[in-house]
C-alpha cells in the first residue's frame, strides 16, 4: 500500500503558463522520487469539488493540500510546494522571509493570479 502524497497540489492545466510550471515542477518530483500529489482541475474540475473546492477558485489562485489535508491557498500553496522540491527550498526560504513574504502575496494576489485567470477565461470565451 502507498503512502498518501506528502502534498497534494490542485492547479489549473487549461492556463498554459500554469500547465508549464506544475509540468516543471512534476518532473522535478518525478526526477526526485518524491510521490507529489498533482491535480488536474482544468482537466477535472470535479476532482477540485469532490474535495470540498469551488473549481472556479482554484482556477484563480493554486492551492496545495498538506499532509494533513490543510490547504494552502497563493504564495502559502507555494511556500509548501517549494519546500519540498529540493531545487526550489532555496526559493521557498527567500519568498517566505519575513520582509519578503508580504510584498510576494501581494504581488501574485493583487497582479500575477488576477492577470492569468483574466488571460485563461478569455482564451476560454468565458
Amino acid at each position: 500500500m502507498s503512502k498518501p502524497p506528502v502534498c497534494t497540489t490542485l492547479y489549473n492545466g487549461s492556463c498554459p503558463v500554469c500547465r508549464t510550471e506544475i509540468d516543471h515542477y512534476r518532473a522535478q518530483d518525478a526526477r526526485a522520487g518524491l510521490g507529489l500529489g498533482w491535480i488536474d482541475i482544468g482537466r477535472d474540475p470535479e476532482a477540485a469539488r469532490a474535495r470540498g473546492f469551488d473549481p472556479i477558485a482554484v482556477r484563480k489562485r493554486l492551492h496545495v493540500l498538506d499532509a494533513q489535508g490543510r490547504v494552502h491557498i497563493g504564495v502559502d500553496g507555494f511556500l509548501l510546494l517549494w519546500s519540498h522540491l529540493p531545487r526550489y527550498r532555496w526559493l521557498g526560504r527567500i519568498v517566505g522571509a519575513r520582509g519578503i513574504k508580504p510584498l510576494a502575496v501581494a504581488l501574485y494576489d493583487r497582479v500575477l493570479a488576477p492577470l492569468l485567470f483574466a488571460w485563461d477565461r478569455r482564451r476560454r470565451g468565458a
